[in-house]
């Protein structure tokens, strides 16, 4: 990691309106097309969405930094061997803590479930019409496998954002402090989800502008993580791949839920904040764990 220095305001600006300007540009079609998040292609509309951090970092470095040496973003890492342990953690972590989270949100009542998993057997009848050909026990142990396989599809589009978010602006703000490098990446990472958060995105149940103010708590809660491995890792891949599999993770949710009950993503799952609670007690222990054998990342 390159030694912190103050941050490059005029740089900062144009990665930050690149970023956000490019989100909105790219979901615009969602709010012309009246449809909201039903418009067709909308799922590709996401991914793109995506990859406009990174966009940022190439306007940076393609202008304003064109002859000039930049701190290293951790897309070319210190070697595989140095950070694979904590790409392991990235992989499996967000399954633990996601089924985790359900145990506490229904210790205090916001998640209502059902080991027979009627919820999943009427979602599935009401979208195809017709009874289960298979148990439905069947289908979530499918659904857990391929959340820790198929979530590796999702490793470059996350790499879209991480680039921008942990590789490239943690280390710009690590002049200020880690502490407040973490968070301050973690808000501006919310705050640009709001073309679609908007529009009801993740949470759908609350005001467009309560489920951003949720979405900045999230995002914030899982910067200070993500941006923890880029730092002891010195390599950005950690954070995409537990970016990826978070992703992969969040609808795990409905697999449980009694038939009948709601799903509210504020309090249930890792977009909540019993999410959020699991998330810290994680962190903490990872911490804990590894601070006497490695130094903290210098402020």
């Amino acid at each position: 990691m390159h030694t912190p220095t103050r941050p490059d305001l005029p740089a900062l600006a144009l990665f930050l309106l690149v970023s956000f300007l490019g989100a909105w540009l790219v979901a615009s079609p969602l709010w012309l097309s009246g449809q909201g998040l039903a418009t067709p292609g909308s799922t590709v509309l996401l991914i793109a969405m995506m990859f406009t951090p990174s966009l940022g970092v190439l306007a940076v470095r393609l202008t304003l930094r064109r002859n000039r040496p930049n701190p290293p973003t951790g897309f070319r890492s210190p070697g595989i061997r140095r950070w694979w342990g904590w790409a392991l953690v990235a992989w499996l972590a967000p399954l633990a803590i996601t089924v985790l989270s359900l145990v506490l949100a229904t210790a205090v009542g916001s998640y209502e479930p059902d080991f027979t998993l009627s919820g999943l057997s009427q979602l599935i009848e009401q979208q195809t019409g017709a009874p289960l050909p298979v148990s439905p026990w069947t289908i979530v142990i499918a659904q857990l496998v391929s959340s820790l396989v198929i979530g590796w599809l999702n490793v470059i589009p996350a790499l879209g954002e991480e680039w921008g978010w942990r590789g490239w602006l943690l280390p710009e703000l690590l002049g200020l402090g880690t502490w407040p490098a973490l968070i301050i990446s973690g808000v501006v990472w919310g705050l640009w989800h709001a073309p679609v958060i908007l529009l009801g995105y993740n949470y759908p149940n609350h005001h467009p502008v309560v489920g951003l103010l949720l979405m900045v708590c999230f995002c914030t809660a899982l910067s200070v993580v993500l941006g923890w491995m880029r730092l002891r890792s010195e390599s950005v891949w950690p954070a995409a791949i537990g970016h990826a599999f978070v992703n992969a993770a969040a609808g795990l949710p409905v697999l449980f839920v009694a038939a009948g009950a709601e799903i509210d993503n504020a309090s249930v799952g890792l977009l909540g904040w019993t999410g959020w609670v699991i998330t810290g007690i994680a962190f903490l222990a990872g911490w804990r764990l590894t601070k006497s054998r490695t130094p903290d990342p210098a402020p």
